[in-house]
């Protein structure tokens, strides 16, 4: 759907089949496994899609994507576009009307203050939030009544869905945040594992990095639902088992993102328990490269712009290290028929798809190798190449699994053909995808050289994603090492792409755009890109209801799932 159709009013409503109703908890116990554990309910102090997928069971934003990429109504009657009224002629402003009855767990009346003082915590500069790049020129929200949100932009915003639109920005209840603002925003422990949601669940107990316990939400505006009483959302382990699970041994009833080699995973659904479900979205497997220091030495200034990496600052290594990679076997090795090798993080929806770096689908070690010789890094007597006594080590880091493992180690052997030491490390999906800001193995402090991990976008426009490696979207002490921009990358012209998509309406424009910003990243070699990934879960075949959703949370619409009669 273009964004001229969605403005105008075009499918922003969906109707769903009634279905046999159902008593509220009539199923009984939902199971449902994420290999990687979430650390938090609080999504907008991680980046991390567990932490999204958990969350999605207790909060809620006003619109969604449905599983076609649809903006679909769902705190809210029905979607705001210029047709209806909702979205200004000067698209400054977009107006949400609450519906109304909608309660919080608690009992109490979700209102328009929840939404704004949704938009203030999240913005808020010393709070870390995460998802911040979805509130891009939003200069206020006004409550004019109890149900009514008005969003008012500081420039025309053809595409004013980021803010409160997708699992990224869920509305969390003013009364129960409003000590949590800012620099206390980690410190609130009870808010942030058992936040009050308007969800289908509420937390009954969160163990970070372990388990989860939901119970039914007493409250829910729908009376029949979820069919489910209580659901246990079980973390940690690894895939394999993961899948296993489900696939073969039928404990539990959904698991999340199986990333095992297609072997393995047809192998598992022959059992007969379950059945494999996937979709192609945005995920993409991509290794970030950091161009700041990271060793111990930099002090207070480690991992900031403050500090430039050593050697990774040079674009000629960087390219060198791209170049010797060979994405078509590693993806190959890694998913089969469930992956495709990509030289784009922004591979999907496909209008956004740059053919301009095709080239690294090719893989060149001796260029590689003639490159590093231009850049002046000659080889020690140790095979190791160094320049002005700076030797080409890196420290390459990822999050605990096979796949994972089998492409660090093929890309440290094309590395080591190049003269380039590698240390391989990998960390707990669960502490690497954490929140924590005090620890310094997550994903987003990035204290190493290079680090490989998947990440994607809710929803089918890229704006809010791309907009995610602005300068000031760089991880930093100040910020609680939140922030989407792992690289610390940073120049106007990448800005200023930003701020133009921001304002324009033409689709081609903003195609031309979005591929602008994806070839920016790609041709400075700050993120490797290397398999467009399928998201593959695995659901039993007593679970019914489930619609696999790439574009939203894979829990968009737990409140529909049911047990097979």
């Amino acid at each position: 759907m273009t964004i001229k159709a969605i403005l105008m009013g075009a499918a922003c409503s969906f109707v769903i089949a009634p279905a046999a109703m159902a008593e509220r908890g009539s199923d009984g116990h939902l199971n449902i496994i994420y290999w990687q554990a979430p650390s938090t309910m609080n999504n907008y102090l991680s980046g991390g899609t567990k932490e999204m997928d958990a969350a999605s069971m207790v909060l809620e934003p006003l619109a969604r994507y449905d599983e076609t990429g649809a903006i679909v109504p769902w705190l809210v009657d029905e979607v705001p576009t210029v047709a209806n009224g909702g979205v200004s002629e000067d698209l400054k402003t977009i107006t949400w009307k609450i519906s109304e009855g909608i309660t919080w767990s608690d009992g109490t009346a979700l209102t328009s203050a929840d939404v704004k003082f949704t938009w203030e915590y999240c913005t808020n500069p010393d709070g870390g939030c995460a998802n911040s790049n979805y509130y891009e020129d939003v200069v206020s929200v006004d409550t004019p009544d109890a149900l009514t949100a008005v969003v008012t932009f500081g420039v025309p915003k053809p595409f004013p869905y980021g803010p409160f639109v997708g699992g990224n920005t869920n509305i969390i209840q003013a009364a129960q945040f409003a000590e949590c603002v800012g620099a206390k925003a980690q410190e609130c422990t009870t808010e942030n594992f058992n936040p009050i949601g308007t969800g289908p669940f509420m937390v009954d107990e969160f163990r970070p990095n372990d388990v989860i316990t939901f119970k039914a939400n007493p409250n829910y505006r729908d009376p029949n639902k979820p069919s489910f009483a209580t659901v246990t959302f079980k973390g940690g382990g690894d895939a394999t088992a993961a899948g296993r699970s489900v696939l073969e041994t039928g404990e539990f009833d959904y698991a999340w993102n199986l990333q095992l080699a297609p072997d393995v995973l047809s192998n598992m659904e022959a059992a007969g328990k379950g059945k494999v479900i996937s979709g192609y979205g945005s995920s993409v497997e991509r290794i970030m490269v950091n161009l700041t220091d990271v060793r111990p030495e930099a002090g207070d200034e480690r991992g900031t712009v403050a500090k430039p990496h050593p050697f990774l600052t040079d674009i000629k290594v960087r390219k060198a290290l791209s170049m010797a990679i060979d994405r078509g076997l590693l993806t190959e090795i890694g998913y089969g028929a469930t992956g495709k090798p990509t030289c784009n993080v922004l591979p999907a929806p496909a209008i956004y798809a740059s053919s301009a770096n095709d080239a690294c689908l090719v893989q060149d070690i001796a260029g590689a190798n003639a490159l590093l010789d231009e850049a002046g890094y000659a080889r020690g007597g140790d095979g190791i190449r160094a320049k002005d006594g700076v030797k080409l080590s890196v420290l390459y880091q990822t999050s605990t699994n096979a796949v994972r493992q089998d492409y660090q180690a093929l890309v440290k052997q094309w590395w080591g053909e190049l003269g380039v030491e590698v240390e391989l490390r990998n960390i707990s999906a669960s502490v690497f995808f954490g929140s924590d800001p005090g620890s310094n193995d997550t994903f987003q402090k990035f204290f190493a050289d290079v680090e490989m991990y998947t990440n994607n976008f809710s929803g089918t426009d890229p704006e809010s994603y791309m907009g995610g490696w602005k300068c000031d979207q760089a991880p930093t002490p100040d910020n609680q090492w939140q922030g989407n921009n792992m690289p610390r990358f940073c120049t106007e012209a990448y800005d200023a792409l930003v701020a133009e998509m921001a304002v324009t309406g033409d689709i081609d424009k903003r195609i031309m755009l979005a591929k602008a910003m994806n070839d920016t990243l790609m041709q400075a070699y700050v993120m490797l890109p290397i398999t467009h990934r399928s998201d593959v879960s695995a659901r039993s075949n007593t679970l019914e209801g489930v619609r696999m959703n790439v574009w939203d949370t894979e829990t968009w619409n737990v409140a529909d799932w049911t047990r097979a009669k």
